[in-house]
């Protein structure tokens, strides 16, 4: 029997929001039928417009407000709505870490798994804290600019004030634009495939104020390379590498397979947790270091080293986790399986002077199932996978390893819940509450600390 739907396209409704979606929607039930609307808080009393309706649920949008919830917002940009840069930006910060901690504390609750979720980490200024920045370039009416794509499209809005970013890099950004306007340097254009800079890519060091910039472009050389080298050391005196992406193919993947260094250095340098980083155009750097720093610490407490142990640290990319836990272990192991950031993380070692880290590159489940082949008996595992979360081999290995802890900083609650149960049928169980730690102030992402323990 086909159960039908209670709402109909362009239906106008009168609805009160309910909740908030990961995403940062709002929610509304129509005869349990849920609706999602951008912009809506829970509290709130709205009439809508349903835009589009699905077997299971709608999206419709805010027409007008009956009522407003006390935790709005009101002096905000759109801009940064409809660009997807600061989702949540309409929602008051205490509000927004409120919403971060609900969130971990629903999805495990709707796994039937009861657990503690302690108050999010946030920041003094939740904003203005990126430290990376890659934005798109496009001819738009005749003129280069620089900006942000409009959500779910590739219709760029021009923008100089990214809100979340480092204002230090949005200012480069603009220097760059000028400087590539005023050398005639064309934008790239996705639909004939023809054109230059496809997006320029900006990182800072936050503690040394090192800046790097990319170029990435369609092209192995750049129309008036040298004077645009020379111009751009000239107008940003903190650069200290200008490097040269060249990206070829029709593809909606940023950055291509050859890079070039123009200027200065291959890499720039930053602190973290008071060791130091070496950061290449295309290694993986946490984006907001003050954050960052809370996680790690968070890690490496709850992780009890007392000097003695053997700690593995999958998905290691650069170092950041193993150099700050080797100085607190015996020995660390790391894995990653992208070359260059394992070639990074040994250069970082040695300017550290740490010796008792050890690097591969593999895919973690692959290492993690040849160094248990090895006899090799972790005392501590230390896991920060990507939104996917853990593969179930690297589960299992892990598990057969018998370490007394696994630290797990996860990115991505969903698959956090996924990877917990099955961390529970091997013999693990949460310990103590799980810590969320808020990296990405005005967005619904969320990062967590959790610890397991060997039963």
């Amino acid at each position: 029997m086909k159960i039908k739907a209670p709402v109909t396209k362009n239906d106008r409704i009168d609805v009160t929001i309910t909740d908030l979606t990961y995403q940062g929607m709002g929610v509304a039930k129509v005869d349990d039928f849920p609706l999602f609307i951008e912009n809506a808080l829970p509290g709130e009393e709205i009439t809508i417009l349903v835009t589009k309706v699905a077997k299971s649920y709608g999206f419709a949008r805010a027409l007008s407000w009956q009522s407003e919830s006390a935790d709005r917002v009101t002096d905000v940009d759109k801009t940064y709505r409809q660009t997807g840069i600061a989702p949540l930006q309409h929602l008051a910060y205490p509000a927004q870490l409120k919403f971060k901690q609900h969130q971990i504390a629903e999805l495990f609750k709707k796994n039937h798994q009861e657990v503690e979720v302690a108050p999010t980490l946030g920041m003094d200024n939740p904003t203005q804290y990126r430290n990376k920045a890659q934005v798109p370039v496009r001819m738009i009416k005749g003129q280069l600019e620089t900006g942000f794509y409009r959500q779910h499209s590739h219709d760029l809005i021009p923008l100089t004030d990214f809100y979340i970013q480092d204002p230090a890099i949005d200012e480069a950004i603009v220097k760059v634009r000028d400087l590539l306007r005023q050398f005639e340097i064309p934008a790239y254009n996705e639909i004939s495939d023809k054109g230059v800079i496809r997006n320029i890519m900006v990182r800072r060091g936050y503690y040394s104020h090192e800046m790097m910039i990319v170029l990435i472009s369609r092209t192995q050389k750049l129309p008036s390379q040298e004077q645009l080298v020379d111009q751009i050391q000239k107008a940003l005196p903190e650069v200290k590498s200008i490097v040269l992406n060249v990206n070829a193919k029709k593809t909606n993947v940023i950055m291509g397979n050859v890079t070039r260094t123009l200027y200065g250095k291959p890499t720039i340098e930053d602190t973290l947790m008071g060791l130091t980083f070496a950061i290449s155009a295309r290694s993986f750097y946490q984006v907001n270091p003050q954050q960052t720093e809370k996680l790690y610490q968070m890690a490496i407490d709850k992780a009890g080293l007392t000097g003695e142990e053997t700690v593995i640290d999958a998905y290691c990319g650069i170092g950041t986790i193993s150099l700050a836990l080797a100085k607190h272990a015996k020995q660390v192991l790391g894995v990653d399986v992208v070359a260059e950031a394992i070639e990074d993380a040994k250069v970082n070692a040695q300017k550290n002077h740490l010796a008792n880290v050890t690097f591969a590159v593999a895919k973690a489940e692959t290492q993690m199932a040849q160094w248990q082949e090895d006899g090799v008996k972790p005392d501590v595992v230390v896991v920060d996978p990507p939104r996917k979360g853990l593969a179930e081999s690297l589960i299992d290995s892990t598990a057969e390893m018998g370490p007394k802890k696994v630290v797990y900083v996860s990115c991505n609650p969903a698959t956090l819940v996924r990877d917990v149960a099955r961390f529970e049928e091997l013999g693990y169980a949460i310990d103590g509450p799980i810590q969320p730690v808020d990296q990405f102030p005005q967005t619904p992402h969320v990062e967590s600390v959790t610890v397991l323990v060997k039963k």
